[in-house]
């Protein structure tokens, strides 16, 4: 099977001038060896492409490929995900990962949060702001929660994001809306466990690789998974599988939502429990990030005794379940 392997590789933004954080979604050489090194071992012919610059000029030459393992993250608008998705489509060529629509879907947490509520579940109560204009609009319970509506990797999450006051809200939303140049997400704060729930499969088939507790360090930002927690995960934050009754209702959680919103293949769906104990939806990431060492979803494989060549093999046999061609990789 020839493989088309297409990414944002972050050297090359930052090369380009565009800073860390910007360029926190993309992905490091080690990523893209480690999926290509995947996809030979199973018997895959492995073409790397890139970003959408260079698949929309190899499509314009005439090259095609059997399946494309997209991790593109996208660079513009809310809708980046689903750029490399649509072209694809326009050309009936089959990837790995979700379509267009829930993409831009989830990459807009506020509207993920109405279909997600509409479902039943239950999710922190939350506003939009759109303009400074809509923070006076606001009327939750402080504490809350903001963080700009259209990014990944905790970006914009600082420890500023956890509000308290009205003052605190005006100055944290002047602040992400100044910085992001998009809407800021709102929302009532959740004080309790956080956990990322790792989900491989589609529809019906999909199940539960596993359920991984966030547990922050004593030189961690307290209270919240913020951006410098993240990247600087080694020191700051420690990782545990999840067990019992929370894990059950996170995994139940997780799969409803997953089902219902069309998510594809592999990625993560995100709660955290509210003062009660009682789990709650955050957000879900299709596009979950494939970094061997650093990315949550792989993280969490390693520590429930599952090789990264058997996530990469799970993922390919649900994309090819889409496709004409039946194909199983051992």
């Amino acid at each position: 099977m020839n493989v088309g392997l297409t990414y944002d590789l972050r050297d090359v933004y930052i090369a380009e001038g565009y800073s860390q954080e910007q360029t926190a979604e993309f992905d490091r050489v080690d990523a893209i060896d480690a999926i290509e090194a995947a996809l030979i071992s199973l018997g895959c012919h492995c073409m790397r492409i890139g970003r959408i610059q260079e698949l929309t000029e190899r499509l314009v030459r005439g090259e095609r490929w059997d399946l494309v393992f997209n991790i593109a993250e996208g660079l513009h608008g809310i809708g980046r995900e689903a750029q490399v998705p649509a072209l694809l489509d326009a050309y009936g060529i089959p990837y790995t990962f979700s379509d267009p629509l829930v993409l831009s879907l989830t990459m807009h947490k506020g509207l993920t949060k109405h279909a997600v509520r509409d479902m039943g579940i239950a999710t922190p109560d939350f506003a939009v702001v759109r303009c400074n204009a809509d923070i006076d609009d606001v009327r939750l319970s402080f504490p809350l929660f903001a963080k700009p509506i259209a990014e990944g990797t905790s970006k914009g999450i600082t420890t500023a994001s956890k509000v308290h006051s009205r003052e605190e809200l005006i100055q944290r939303c002047q602040e992400l809306l100044a910085e992001f140049q998009q809407p800021i997400l709102v929302e009532t704060f959740l004080p309790g466990r956080e956990f990322t729930v790792g989900i491989v499969g589609t529809g019906h088939e999909a199940t539960v690789l596993g359920v991984m507790e966030i547990l922050l360090g004593a030189q961690a930002d307290t209270d919240i998974y913020t951006y410098a927690n993240k990247s600087q995960y080694e020191t700051r934050v420690r990782y545990q599988l999840a067990n019992g009754q929370l894990a059950a209702d996170a995994k139940q959680i997780a799969l409803t939502v997953w089902q219902r919103i069309g998510c594809r293949d592999a990625g993560r769906v995100d709660v955290r429990c509210d003062a009660a104990g009682n789990i709650q939806f955050l957000e879900v990431n299709p596009l979950a990030g494939l970094n061997p060492n650093h990315s949550d979803l792989p993280i969490m494989c390693r520590l429930a005794g599952i090789p990264y060549r058997e996530l990469i093999r799970m993922i390919l046999d649900s994309a090819v379940t889409r496709m004409s061609k039946p194909c199983r990789f051992e």
